[in-house]
């Protein structure tokens, strides 16, 4: 069975994966609401997008580590496109750093987004898919989440830790019909891995079986079938979707 109700919350949406997924979902008919930070102009520009294409969709600035930002977020959401069906944990940052230059603000600000934000995410839309027996959470990892990654500690472990949650979380929630499942990317053609650099990237594509980089489109389409009804069997999943890089 597919989800009750057909409205997704994107977090990190106003661009790369985020916004693909946004497209993606709103083609196949659900209201979306966009979350961003820092990125207004691109959120606002992807809006009206949706919406001249005849879509529904809505933008909503909020800082996922903040509890009440999120809760006023939500809120909106239900108050313009309606109960919540499907939640989309994309918000992240990257960093790359020698562990011992890491600080503890670089440590907490990692984790506080990618942890706490998806925690604060999935308990406040979490009552509308309990309310209806119905729903798909999607919490964005990394292949470095599953293996690891030099000069990235900080960030590998944050997205270690979505995985667990992720397997726990399932296993509570299988009992009220909801699915959450995890995505770790691969090196996707996106403006976060753009900042590693020209050398690093080319280093990078040639050690991708492949030979290049996902897109992405490729991850929302993956995105779009854990939120369908052919994935109501699949739950407390990490899916790779890398090219074979590990």
């Amino acid at each position: 069975m597919s989800v009750t109700n057909k409205n997704v919350i994107i977090t990190g949406a106003a661009g790369g994966i985020g916004r693909a997924a946004a497209l993606a979902f709103a083609k196949d008919g659900f209201g979306v609401l966009i979350n961003y930070r820092t990125s207004e102009d691109a959120a606002l520009a992807l809006c009206r997008e949706i919406n001249e294409e005849n879509g529904r969709a809505v933008c909503f600035r909020a800082d996922v580590s903040a509890r009440s930002e999120v809760d006023e977020m939500t809120d909106f959401a239900r108050r313009e496109l309606g109960r919540i069906g499907v939640l989309i944990n994309n918000a992240g940052i990257a960093q790359q750093k020698m562990f011992c230059d890491i600080t503890e603000q670089d440590f907490d600000r990692m984790m506080g987004v990618t942890v706490k934000g998806a925690f604060n995410c999935i308990q406040a839309a979490l009552p509308d898919m309990v309310h209806e027996k119905s729903g798909k959470i999607i919490n964005v990892s990394s292949m470095w989440g599953v293996c690891g990654a030099s000069c990235e500690v900080h960030y590998s472990a944050a997205k270690s830790a979505l995985i667990g949650l992720t397997k726990a979380l399932a296993r509570e929630l299988a009992p009220s019909n909801i699915q959450v499942n995890c995505i770790a990317p691969g090196v996707i053609d996106t403006k976060m891995n753009a900042s590693l650099g020209e050398e690093t990237l080319e280093l990078l594509k040639e050690e991708s079986p492949m030979g290049r980089f996902g897109t992405p489109e490729e991850v929302a389409h993956l995105m779009l079938f854990l939120a369908g009804d052919g994935s109501d069997f699949i739950t407390g999943q990490t899916i790779g979707i890398d090219g074979a890089f590990i």
